[in-house]
């Protein structure tokens, strides 16, 4: 059977692949800790599992509006009001099956054949593919440990062609934890609206943050709130990563463009899913505000940790759940008497060596960099930086 050259250009996301080889050497009785996937390791809140619980019983399990329940939109509304200013009609509301799947959509109605797409790096593993399946060409912007892994609008200023049409920002970010300042937005939003440039701004991290604010880019200004879609979801503040509910807001021809795609692919996102990330947006937060607290915890420890590391240089990432240290200084070198040639072999002796799983840089376009996530227990924390030093004795 034919392959088409779209599916052939298309690689397995590279997280999700980590996890699997991870999750088969578990399998065959392989003591391995994983800082590979960004999951929180809490379980779901028993409200919001208790609302889904309540949705079955009550027989709600047909499908729903493609766009998503009435009563989920408002909240998401009544949400973007109280935490971001954000003044949004439920028409202006999307709900998918997860963040990724609101991204996906964005992006397959915003870029045409031939568009260019600035994308800064580190990005999300997925960003470049979304742009490649669409006809779009990502361009990747690269940044700097000594910058914070954050672009600029000079970086964006010089990169702008005709053929620009979107930039794809995430902040809280992911893979460096990195959240751009009110500032640092004021200034990019200007040069996207003078561009006319479309920008899909990434919020899914926006409750974790630990320093500083979260500032929505949409919340710049009206005219920066006109070319802005903005994604967000339940998947990470909640520990609600299986239910698969993200959520996107824009201006009401795009929202209703992405909405008619998804009617044509997905249709509505799972109703019971629906039911329970209304509880988790209405419901009590505490068990939020408990998992920050942990997750802030495991961030000071791990950074300590690492930074104490020979050939580790690790920021404080004030977002998110990983940390994005930089260990140039340990490609070239011999580690466990093997070569280090870049950082997927680092990644490939961590995990044969060391028995842990980390994500190498290339994943999110960079080199001489590796992901911990610091999603998982203290416990596994300790034990895990443990190997990794005991490896690292063997560094020549």
């Amino acid at each position: 059977m034919k392959l088409s050259a779209r599916a052939k250009s298309i690689g397995a996301s590279p997280t999700l692949a980590l996890d699997a080889k991870t999750k088969a050497l578990i399998s065959e009785g392989v003591d391995v800790i994983s800082f590979g996937v960004g999951e929180p390791d809490f379980d779901t809140p028993d409200h919001i599992k208790e609302a889904a619980i309540v949705a079955i019983d009550a027989g709600f399990t047909k499908y729903t509006p493609a766009s998503g329940i009435p009563e989920l939109k408002e909240a998401i509304c009544a949400k973007f009001k109280e935490d971001n200013d954000l003044e949004y009609k439920p028409s202006q509301i999307l709900v998918s099956c997860g963040a990724k799947h609101s991204i996906y959509n964005a992006v397959q109605v915003l870029c045409d054949e031939g568009d260019e797409v600035l994308i800064p790096a580190p990005y999300w593993v997925s960003y470049p593919e979304m742009v490649n399946l669409a006809g779009g060409r990502p361009v990747i912007l690269s940044t700097t440990i000594d910058k914070g892994f954050k672009v600029t609008a000079e970086d964006i200023e010089r990169h702008v062609t005709p053929k620009t049409s979107l930039l794809i920002l995430n902040t809280p970010s992911n893979p460096t934890g990195a959240i751009y300042t009110k500032e640092e937005l004021e200034a990019i939003a200007e040069v996207c609206v003078k561009h006319n440039i479309a920008v899909i701004s990434d919020e899914i991290y926006e409750k974790l943050v630990y320093e500083g604010e979260h500032v929505s880019f949409a919340s710049i200004g009206p005219e920066v709130k006109d070319i802005t879609i903005t994604v967000n979801g339940v998947s990470k503040a909640y520990a609600m990563t299986g239910w698969r509910i993200g959520y996107a807001a824009g201006p009401e021809d795009v929202i209703k463009a992405m909405s008619n795609l998804q009617s044509h692919s997905t249709s509505n996102a799972t109703s019971i899913s629906q039911k329970a990330a209304l509880e988790a947006l209405t419901g009590p937060q505490e068990p939020l505000y408990a998992m920050r607290i942990e997750f802030k915890k495991r961030r000071d420890y791990m950074v300590s940790r690492l930074n104490e590391m020979p050939g580790f240089q690790c920021l404080t990432p004030p977002g998110a759940f990983y940390v994005y240290p930089d260990v140039s200084e340990i490609i070239g070198k011999t580690l466990s008497g093997k070569r280090v040639t870049n950082d997927d072999v680092l990644a490939e002796i961590l995990l044969e060596d060391a028995r842990i799983a980390v994500v190498p840089g290339s994943a999110f376009g960079t080199s001489g960099n590796l992901r911990f996530s610091y999603a998982t227990s203290m416990e596994k924390i300790e034990e895990g930086l443990n190997r990794l030093a005991q490896v690292l004795e063997t560094l020549a």
